[in-house]
């Protein structure tokens, strides 16, 4: 209960993460590693828990052993006062089947809801990387009167055509704030812009908040649908749209406590490789565009009970990089990368804008430039990975920028 309100938490989780394969060969997109020491789901859980909403709900499907683990051995609340983080997966309780989208993975799981009894129920995606206050959401939820509010985060117009664009009312007392349709990415952008910035459009954050009564009718009504996609920014928020129901709460007012001027406001899907990439390099400039050292409002996670990062002899160099527990550096160059935990670099060897997760070893006098090495890659004496991309592209993945992309186990040749 936050501020006298029943809140139930349901964090969507079963997406199959293709874009990002070969990261997602072996466990569910929300359970990627990210930043050294945490995992994709644990910045939406902190946000939650951080707003002090404590009954979270987890739908998995696909691949969620590891993220099942990582939940139930991290996010231990107080089951004294009630509080709960739960992985859920499918159910099957309508018939032998799996989740066939988001929205009836929840109409799947109204059990928890009818157990729960919560007043609104936020539904928030797994696999983003932002700071949010939900209970500032919550507040504009309720004071607008609306049945549904989407989250909108501020995009330029001339990038539309990428995102779900939330269309909102022109004129009016709601102006700006009414959804009036719901553009999934499209191609014209005549007319489309904000009111009060025509150079810019609303982009769907994928975090929703309904009056609970609302959400249960528009689900069940939705599983009646066999022509439905059964998705939730898709099918369930355009039924409130419809009704005129639906609200846009501007991301940009949004006041995370001990935020900076320059990365208020940061949110970024990672959804694909190349924008994994990008938002690791965002974390390790001087001033960082996504700051990980907020102590006003923490990202939580499981810290392995590892030794302090050590750098070994006079002539290892490491700049603008981030180096966890149980890293060793030895007589090696480090730049723009991030270094995962028990990551050991070897003497000679240049590791340069790469994202080196768990284990990872490299061999004396190797090179790794513009990659993601997943946990437990060996990189041999010598081995050369960056430097030679008609080569890298025969043997590893390649994103469409030309970032390498060496999957979770892999054996690479000298």
């Amino acid at each position: 209960m936050a501020n006298g309100r029943k809140v139930l938490g349901i964090v969507l989780a079963g997406g199959q993460g293709t874009r990002l394969l070969p990261l997602t060969a072996d466990r569910a997109k929300p359970a990627v590693p990210f930043g050294g020491n945490y995992r994709l789901i644990d910045f939406v859980l902190s946000n939650l828990v951080n707003g002090g909403f404590l009954k979270i709900v987890v739908l998995t499907q696909y691949k969620n052993h590891s993220l099942d683990r990582h939940i139930t051995t991290t996010w231990r609340m107080s089951t004294l006062l009630g509080n709960y983080v739960t992985p859920v997966p499918a159910q099957q309780r309508v018939g032998p089947r799996w989740f066939s989208g988001s929205a009836d993975a929840i109409y799947q799981s109204l059990n928890l809801v009818y157990d729960e009894r919560p007043d609104y129920i936020l539904v928030f995606g797994a696999d983003h990387i932002y700071r949010m206050d939900p209970r500032q959401m919550l507040d504009h939820h309720i004071e607008s009167g609306a049945s549904a509010t989407v989250a909108g985060i501020r995009a330029p117009r001339k990038e539309a055509s990428a995102f779900g664009v939330i269309q909102t009312a022109q004129s009016g007392p709601d102006v700006g704030r009414r959804i009036e349709a719901f553009l999934e990415k499209p191609k014209d952008i005549e007319g489309i812009g904000l009111p009060d910035s025509p150079d810019e459009v609303f982009a769907s954050m994928g975090n929703y908040c309904f009056t609970t009564d609302a959400l249960l009718d528009a689900v069940n009504r939705d599983a009646a649908d066999e022509r439905s996609a059964h998705d939730m920014g898709g099918n369930i928020i355009p039924m409130f749209v419809a009704a005129a129901d639906a609200q846009v709460y501007d991301f940009n007012h949004n006041l995370v406590p001990g935020s900076t001027e320059r990365d208020s406001g940061y949110w970024r899907d990672v959804g694909s490789l190349d924008a994994y990439y990008d938002a690791h390099m965002d974390l390790i400039s001087v001033h960082p565009i996504f700051n990980l050292y907020n102590e006003n409002w923490p990202i939580y996670t499981h810290h392995r009970p590892l030794p302090p990062a050590k750098i070994v002899h006079d002539d290892t160099r490491v700049v603008d990089s981030m180096l966890s527990n149980g890293v060793i550096v030895a007589d090696s160059k480090v730049s723009s990368s991030v270094l995962s935990p028990n990551v050991h670099i070897d003497g000679g060897a240049e590791i340069d804008g790469s994202v080196l997760l768990e284990n990872v070893r490299v061999g004396r006098g190797a090179i790794v430039r513009n990659a993601i090495v997943d946990k437990n890659v060996e990189i041999p004496e010598g081995a050369k990975i960056g430097v030679d991309l008609a080569r890298d592209r025969e043997r590893f993945t390649l994103s469409d920028r030309g970032v390498v992309v060496i999957g979770k186990n892999t054996v690479v040749e000298p």
